[in-house]
């Protein structure tokens, strides 16, 4: 999908062209404060729109929603890994009906930032529904970080009613480059998103208290950051156990000291800890917003390579239930598999694997706050990540040239001059190549147990990929 202008392929990186019908701008008018967002090219139900129009409302808590779209913006220009190279990418907005969802992924795919502006914090008024960038330059950056006060504010995301059907073309463009790691980063945040639940909660004071007190930085070589809730605060460990939160990077959460004065409660999700690094979540909640960062296990390791989508894109099955699952979405705020499976006649195991796949291609994402999935899609041609991945691209030649020797629970893949055998216990691979002795499945299967799955699976690959 391409609908914000071309893109042009190059490697495994793309160039696409965000056009905007004028820069987006914080102004004094008559009648008060106006902040205008202005939207690239994206999707909604009436289809493709060059310049989608999503609300126009006055703010409940403007300078709150100001600091949030900062703190957004804040991690689309970051690189905290390398950040000699700075990223720059425009926040990709959603109407849910009942919310505006902003979203950012970091430059160097290790953390994923998203704003949610709930109903009470856009004074009750409806939004529409559809995805699209949305322009956070520079001079409005400063004019957000300068407001004072809390007087009100109208905000207009999308061009001008009367401008609707007026425009006649664009006259600001931006080309940002699309890094097939970051676009896989979406699919993989949202995945590991999926398993975390709630493993602490403070109010706004501890949270203040207890982020202001975090180290700025993370040695190099040492083990990561691990937190517990202890009463009504979070006490630092140096490995994991009952209860344990990773944070690895802690300076990575820098982004939520934009709104910490305002916050209302804190809120910290994670896996269960049975491993040495782990991806996690720090959400602070704001009146009638809530801001959350997603973490990679290491801030030298982007989400792109942690392979929890694998699985889902290696079965024929997930890639035609995906296509009847997209026919049911509809921009919803919250996704139940339940109620999907009901429409479609699918298992809800199969909805899932079905909902991931659809990830993959930036049309669904998680919140950790509601535990739903919801419906969005990216306004650019995420299915590149999945043709482009590595691991799967490498499973598919491995499949077509017929590598593959299925013997019971045991199978052998020949690669080069090598031999592997995977072994597959409860619906878990093991395998005898590097890749497994080092990861232990951490970070989702090698390309062998990937290419096993195929075959077992009856996929057909008529060439590689």
């Amino acid at each position: 999908m391409s609908v914000g202008g071309p893109t042009v392929v190059c490697m495994t990186r793309s160039v696409q062209a965000l056009a905007y019908a004028r820069p987006s701008s914080l102004e004094s008018t008559a009648s008060g404060r106006l902040l205008g967002l202005e939207t690239a090219g994206g999707l909604t139900p009436r289809g493709a729109e060059a310049h989608p129009r999503f609300f126009a409302g006055f703010l409940a808590s403007p300078q709150v929603a100001a600091r949030g779209l900062l703190a957004v913006a804040d991690v689309a220009a970051a690189r905290y890994h390398q950040r000699a190279r700075p990223g720059s990418l425009d926040p990709v907005v959603t109407g849910n009906g009942d919310r505006l969802r902003f979203e950012s992924f970091s430059a160097c795919g290790g953390v994923y930032a998203r704003l949610d502006v709930l109903d009470e914090g856009l004074g009750g008024a409806e939004t529409g529904h559809g995805t699209t960038n949305v322009d956070v330059n520079d001079p409005l950056r400063e004019a957000l970080s300068r407001m004072t006060g809390n007087d009100p504010i109208h905000l207009r995301v999308g061009p001008e009613e009367m401008a609707v059907t007026t425009l006649a073309g664009s006259v600001v463009e931006k080309k940002v480059p699309l890094p097939d790691r970051w676009l896989r980063g979406f699919a993989e945040a949202q995945v590991a998103s999926a398993r975390f639940d709630l493993r602490a909660e403070l109010t706004g004071a501890e949270a203040v208290r207890f982020l202001r007190g975090l180290p700025r930085s993370q040695s190099r070589g040492r083990p990561p950051l691990w937190v517990v809730q202890s009463g009504r605060t979070l006490r630092p460990t140096t490995r994991p156990g009952a209860g344990a939160v990773c944070l690895p990077g802690p300076d990575r959460l820098a982004a939520l000291e934009r709104v910490l004065r305002f916050a209302t409660g804190f809120r910290v999700y994670g896996p269960v800890a049975d491993g040495p690094a782990a991806p996690s979540a720090w959400e602070v909640v704001l009146p009638g917003m809530r801001l959350t960062l997603t973490l990679s296990p290491d801030p030298a390791r982007g989400f792109s390579g942690e392979g929890g989508v694998l699985e889902a894109l290696a079965t024929d099955d997930a890639a035609a239930d995906a296509e009847l699952i997209a026919v049911l979405l509809a921009w919803e705020p919250r996704i139940d598999p339940a109620d999907l499976s009901e429409q479609s006649g699918l298992p809800v195991d199969r909805v899932r694997a079905a909902l991931t796949r659809l990830g993959t291609a930036g049309r669904v994402g998680y919140d950790v706050a509601d535990a739903a999935y919801f419906h969005r899609e990216l306004p650019y041609d995420a299915d590149r990540a999945e043709r482009h991945n590595p691991r799967l691209v490498s499973a598919r030649r491995l499949v077509a040239d017929g590598a593959v020797c299925l013997e019971g629970d045991l199978a052998t893949v020949v690669s080069g001059e090598r031999r592997y055998r995977v072994r597959w216990s409860d619906g878990t691979p093991t395998c005898t190549c590097a890749w497994w002795a080092d990861h232990r499945g951490r970070r989702g299967p090698c390309k062998h147990a990937l290419a096993v799955r195929m075959v077992r699976g009856g996929m057909v690959v008529a060439g590689a990929a």
